[in-house]
């Protein structure tokens, strides 16, 4: 095998590598990215774990890439070891889909419709197609598809440069000898898994083997332990995404290694101890790429019918690998942001998804921060006012967290409404951080108040209760709207800011009233008018939350120009809505 060969074996694998990391993108894309999501959802039984696991695996064509997410999701708190171990004995078996994939690149050519289905007639098709698709086509989604079929041209194209240089081989004495010592389970064990650790691929490595099945030189007896290896190999990408994750992260990366170490332990006992006894006369059959492909979905298969039944035993097994310890997990620190996994920046729709869920706690915390800020003007406490505080402290954190993840998420491919829903969360991230500093402000106020012994007269107590009621529904309804996606809920914010604005401004005007007759004083009015305008700003920042979904649902965001022309957009349901309003916090 001179230089040449070798070039055009290392460009072949190249070629193959690339074309499966593009064809499964495209099939993720063309999916609508919505299967990382939900991989977490159906997870409740062990069935539907495994089931999906092997459906998401075969999409993206990598049980690592699975796998990987399974360790993010375990590491941040959202599934539990026990619901993972399925999952990744499903990625183990639709991992060899691609196996299936690279037997159309050994097509033969004949007459006919065997003609039309050949290695070179499919690859040239789908290559025209794909480009005329990607030059052409105006839908992202169109373009996906075009991405699909050129990443299967690329690698057809690659397998045929593997199986090109590979086929001078077949007259090597040293290759046919190597081949031989494969025969020994335990040399052809550790060479498969060695090959695949440096390939970081289990589908590169099968795809080399049927590139190798040409020569035909490769026997079942040679090919199985080298099958067998390729499974434990696959386990060093998912071992290395654990590192700095947390004891559960490091469990659930260990479980692919334990799955396929025992996979590979009982499936090769089973069948060396058969043959011993009944001796396969198949052992000695010549392998070509269908068959290989057939002898790794069959192996995998048999792995996790076997292993099925066994989940808690491997959880007693990884959990004795990496025991607990005593420390200060991040989830005692903030068991909602942990959700924000950097191992999900590779698969955007999954972390717009923990993003949401994570802005969803943090728009429970703002309205909690002003429930709480409004009952200190009635009943104050200092833990109450503390609470108060740290609620605030708290949606600090979520901010800077949340905005360096969503900043970070930015800068990855995303479709057009995946771009729309970062930018509604970057928009009302900081109206959420802002509610709770003027929660802060209104509990300072009520502090305030109790330390100077300011009393508000009757008046002016009734009004404030009136506007407080308000401004507690306004921010129910923000928090709903956002928690929801509710754009019903939504456009209700308006009216009942419009009628909390109207409402501080009247309170203004009583204010000056009662200076004038001597019912209220000065030090009573610093403290009333700092809470009014707290109240109204707390009011604003949940119409912006508001607006902010509603215009980036209709594809533009200008709130300028929405608030502009409100009453003339809604004209009949801004109206009614404003007269309920109206009408249920009246002065």
């Amino acid at each position: 095998m001179g230089i040449s060969q070798i070039i055009g074996l290392l460009m072949g694998i190249s070629l193959f590598l690339y074309g499966m990391a593009l064809m499964g993108d495209g099939l993720k894309q063309v999916s609508g990215n919505k299967l990382e999501p939900i991989l977490f959802r159906l997870s409740g039984t062990q069935l539907k774990g495994m089931l999906f696991g092997a459906g998401v695996t075969a999409v993206i064509q990598s049980s690592g890439a699975t796998s990987v997410m399974v360790v993010g999701f375990v590491n941040s708190g959202i599934m539990k070891l026990r619901q993972a171990i399925p999952i990744i004995l499903g990625s183990i078996l639709g991992t060899s889909i691609t196996g299936w994939v690279i037997c159309l690149s050994y097509i033969e050519g004949a007459e006919g419709v065997a003609g039309l289905l050949s290695t070179a007639t499919l690859t040239g098709v789908m290559a025209i197609i794909g480009m005329l698709l990607r030059m052409l086509a105006k839908r992202q989604s169109t373009v996906n598809v075009g991405n699909i079929l050129l990443g299967f041209v690329i690698l057809m194209v690659g397998m045929s440069s593997m199986s090109s240089s590979v086929s001078p081989l077949k007259d090597e004495p040293w290759f046919l000898e190597t081949l031989t010592k494969m025969s020994n389970p335990a040399v052809g064990i550790l060479v498969g898994a060695l090959f695949t650790v440096v390939l970081q691929s289990a589908s590169a490595s099968v795809g080399i083997l049927q590139a190798l099945s040409v020569t035909g030189a490769m026997t079942f007896e040679s090919t199985l332990p080298l099958l067998l290896g390729v499974s434990v190999g696959a386990s060093a990408p998912v071992l290395l995404s654990s590192l700095g994750a947390t004891v559960n992260g490091k469990r659930t990366a260990y479980v692919y290694l334990v799955e396929n170490i025992m996979g590979v332990l009982s499936v090769g006992s089973l069948f060396y101890i058969l043959n011993a006894i009944i001796d396969f006369s198949f052992t000695s059959l010549t392998m070509n790429p269908f068959s290989i492909a057939l002898v790794n979905t069959v192996f995998r298969l048999a792995l996790i019918t076997i292993l099925l039944p066994f989940t808690d035993v491997i959880e007693a097994l990884v959990k004795a690998i990496i025991p607990d310890r005593e420390q200060k997990e991040t989830e005692e620190e903030a068991p909602e942001m942990i959700r924000l996994e950097e191992r999900f920046l590779a698969h955007p729709a999954l972390a717009i998804e923990q993003c949401r869920i994570t802005i969803a706690s943090m728009a429970e915390l703002a309205d909690r921060s002003i429930e709480s800020a409004l009952g200190l003007l009635w009943n104050y406490s200092d833990n109450r006012f503390k609470l108060v505080t740290d609620m605030e402290a708290r949606a600090d954190q979520y901010e800077d967290i949340l905005g360096t993840y969503l900043a970070k998420l930015t800068g990855k491919t995303m479709t057009t409404q995946q771009s729309r829903e970062i930018s509604k969360f970057l928009h009302v991230l900081s109206d959420f951080e802002r509610i709770t500093d003027h929660a802060r402000n209104i509990a300072e106020n009520a502090k305030e108040r109790v330390e100077k012994k300011v009393t508000f007269s009757g008046e002016a107590q009734h009004e404030l209760h009136v506007v407080t009621d308000a401004v507690s529904e306004v921010t129910r309804l923000a928090t709903e709207a956002f928690k929801a996606d509710d754009l019903e809920t939504a456009v209700k914010v308006e009216p009942l800011e419009t009628v909390i604005d109207n409402l501080c401004d009247e309170m203004k005007l009583h204010h000056v009233e009662r200076l004038q007759q001597g019912t209220c004083t000065i030090h009573q009015g610093f403290i009333f008018n700092d809470l009014l305008t707290n109240l109204e700003r707390v009011s604003d920042h949940c119409s912006n939350v508001a607006v902010a979904m509603i215009e980036l649902d209709s594809g533009s965001f200008d709130t300028h120009e929405y608030l502009e022309h409100l009453e003339e957009k809604q004209s009949e349901q801004f109206h009614r809505d404003l007269e309920i309003f109206r009408t249920r916090y009246l002065l």
